[in-house]
């Protein structure tokens, strides 16, 4: 949840066969991992540490917002007039960071697809609304940091989800076509941002019904989703994996 911010990596050129997956850009909190728990643990203790309670719908139109909407949001179901952002920051960061160094977990059929996707040399990225200071925990702890070619990260966009920024900053940061692209997400806001961004969408449902929609295929979970689907999504030919190491991150789920 800081808002501290680091150099843009330069734009890098990845080459890719006409029709063919040019990459898969993965959200992270509820899609890869199972954290929402862990953000619901922090954000229900900060309201009690105010002396209210956060309402159940507040608390679902917060998953997969930045740091200032959500507490945009949580602010309002609280009825505050006059908080203090940058303690109420510092109070969600220090939780947080303890939590996603211990009880961070894979969701189902989450490490599988990455591994799959690495081995077959399909570029990835990480776009998520955490700020880049929790997101170094989580690869750190669990996901592996060479688990992605590019990470995109809440604090690092001028606009981020439901605005396309972060999608169209992770295309452009590998050097594909976002048409070309398939986005993992799991919250209306990320499901937004890659459908406005031009990336083709799979929609795994968390803590937040998912709508159908137009260029978004619904699953019920990351088992059932495998690599030539998504490659099928974009009209690809078949992917022969590359050689890649049979398993990214720190753990299985």
């Amino acid at each position: 949840m800081a808002d501290d911010r680091i150099p843009v990596p330069r734009q890098r050129t990845t080459t890719t066969a006409p029709g063919r997956l040019a990459a898969v850009l993965f959200d992270m909190d509820g899609t890869l991992l199972d954290s929402e728990p862990l953000w619901d643990a922090s954000l229900r203790a900060l309201a009690a540490h105010h002396g209210g309670m956060l309402s159940g719908p507040a608390r679902q139109g917060m998953v997969g917002r930045d740091t200032r909407d959500a507490m945009a949001i949580f602010y309002r179901d609280l009825g505050l007039s006059d908080p203090d952002p940058a303690a109420d920051r510092r109070f969600i960061a220090a939780r947080m960071a303890e939590l996603f160094a211990t009880g961070l977990t894979w969701r189902p059929g989450a490490a599988e697809l990455v591994t799959a996707v690495r081995r077959a040399g399909v570029p990835t990225a990480l776009v998520t609304s955490t700020a880049r200071r929790l997101v170094e925990v989580a690869l750190e702890h669990l996901l592996g940091r060479d688990s992605f070619d590019v990470v995109v990260c809440g604090n690092e966009v001028s606009a981020p989800k439901p605005h396309p920024e972060s999608y169209r900053t992770a295309a452009s940061r590998l050097g594909v076509e976002i048409t070309r692209c398939v986005a993992v997400e799991d919250s209306p806001a990320g499901v937004a941002s890659a459908r406005s961004a031009g990336a083709v969408v799979v929609g795994v449902p968390g803590e937040v019904a998912l709508a159908p929609l137009d260029g978004v295929h619904l699953v019920p979970s990351l088992v059932a989703v495998d690599l030539p689907y998504l490659n099928s999504l974009v009209g690809g030919p078949p992917i022969v994996p590359a050689d890649r190491p049979d398993r990214i991150g720190r753990a299985a789920p």
